[in-house]
């Protein structure tokens, strides 16, 4: 096939209505092709901007931001860089480490309705089907990297998934495009490049169309996860708690072994955390699901707690705990305030709760439970104790230290996301209440 700027016009077809276009841009020859091929594109064009994210890890990362940014003015095309911290954690790879910190760095910058590009081909798909098959991954792993799938606020698409590598070298060749060689591509200490200079061309010489091959396998996978993961969401969403984010336990154990496997993959991708491992997976099942009901049992997986309280299977971000002591003022009260250590309180409009002229007249103050608070709250007689609210809410337990509670001029007036005291709230009018993430 031809690589034309009209190619990647028709792949992009289904988005033009979008409203920015962002291009993962490396400098190196698959993103330079892709940037000139888009910035060919007038309709597109206006839309464009080109992102070169900084990862720190080589000497020549500045001068590589440099050479991005003069590609980009010679182009007449937005760029922006955009510097991350990429260093490996405990039990990460540099690769991992770095694609992570890429691919935060792109979700802070799609809006609703924008697009991320990358320049991902046909033979970077027969290495990342390789990887995954030679680390035990299943079918959702052995479908490769999909052509377009929703990212963020926005969609991810490659457009250069069905081309080959060697197609993208003649255009470059073509149009004497001078682009970035990152001397780190051929170090075989990494996998991807031990299969990409080691494994692959042996395999090549033996089976020719071995790209061609290996991306209809990945179609055949993603086709079969499509069918497995719909069924299976019909399965989880019977079992699953909206408002809690939690999976029942009682309904969980109604299923045979496999089942449970697929129902919880299912949620931990509905949550944004990694697949588990088959150990994490026999883990949850064996210690979790078959401990008592008023056990605690805890399984520790990617920076996450799996946990369960009463029926409820939970995920709980390992976190630092806030300082419990600490009293925080609310400034500017028409803006969300962010808690150290502990999310974000958003201001809502509604028609009961908080009045309004009393929140924005008087002094708002955050803190922690102590111990002995009690509120009186709308339609009950008597005062009650935090304690017991939240045993009769069924808040689960990790929660309820951390639950910011609002005080207005020195007075217990509410508890985020739940309830709002007697001595401060209106049934209608113009009103606030709180939520917390």
């Amino acid at each position: 096939m031809k690589l034309t700027a009209q190619y990647i016009n028709s792949q992009l077809a289904p988005y033009h209505t979008a409203n920015k276009l962002f291009i993962g841009y490396s400098g190196g020859l698959d993103s330079h092709v892709l940037l000139h091929l888009l910035a060919d594109i007038p309709e597109l064009k206006n839309k464009l901007n080109a992102v070169y994210v900084h990862h720190g890890l080589q000497a020549e990362a500045d001068d590589w931001a440099s050479h991005c940014q003069q590609i980009a003015a010679d182009l007449c095309v937005h760029f922006q860089c955009v510097k991350v911290n990429a260093q490996a954690l405990s039990g990460q790879s540099p690769e991992e480490a770095a694609r992570n910190a890429r691919y935060q760095a792109f979700k802070k910058l799609l809006g609703k309705n924008d697009l991320l590009i990358f320049a991902q081909h046909r033979n970077d798909q027969l290495e990342t089907f390789l990887l995954q098959l030679f680390r035990g991954a299943g079918l959702k792993g052995l479908s490769g990297m999909p052509a377009a799938i929703n990212f963020a606020a926005g969609r991810l698409i490659r457009p250069l998934l069905e081309v080959e590598q060697q197609t993208i070298k003649d255009y470059a060749q073509q149009h004497k495009l001078q682009w970035i060689e990152d001397p780190s591509n051929l170090d075989t200490q990494f996998d991807r490049n031990f299969l990409r200079h080691q494994v692959i061309p042996l395999l090549e010489q033996r089976w020719p169309s071995l790209d061609k091959t290996v991306a209809r396998v990945a179609t055949h996978c993603a086709n079969a996860q499509t069918l497995l993961s719909s069924n299976t969401k019909q399965q989880m969403n019977l079992i699953y708690e909206v408002d809690k984010q939690c999976l029942s336990i009682i309904g969980l154990r109604a299923h045979e072994s496999l089942i449970q496997q697929l129902i919880i993959r299912e949620w931990l991708e509905l949550l944004g955390a990694r697949m588990p491992s088959q150990k994490v997976m026999i883990a949850i099942q064996k210690d979790i699901l078959q401990a008592r009901a008023d056990a605690n049992p805890l399984i520790q997986h990617d920076g996450n707690n799996i946990q369960r309280y009463r029926d409820g299977l939970y995920l709980v971000a390992s976190k630092n705990t806030p300082d419990l002591q600490q009293i925080i003022t609310w400034i500017d009260k028409s803006q969300p305030l962010n808690l150290p250590d502990n999310g974000l309180l958003e201001l809502k409009a509604a028609q009961q709760g908080i009045p309004k002229t009393v929140w924005q007249q008087n002094c708002i103050e955050v803190r922690y439970r102590q111990g002995g608070e009690k509120i009186v709250l709308p339609w009950r007689s008597g005062r009650h104790s935090l304690k017991k609210l939240y045993q009769e809410a069924e808040i689960a337990p990790w929660l309820r230290e951390v639950l910011p509670l609002i005080y207005i001029n020195g007075e217990l007036a509410a508890v985020a996301g739940y309830w709002v005291s007697a001595d401060f709230h209106v049934q209608d009018g113009e009103c606030i209440n709180l939520s917390w993430h």
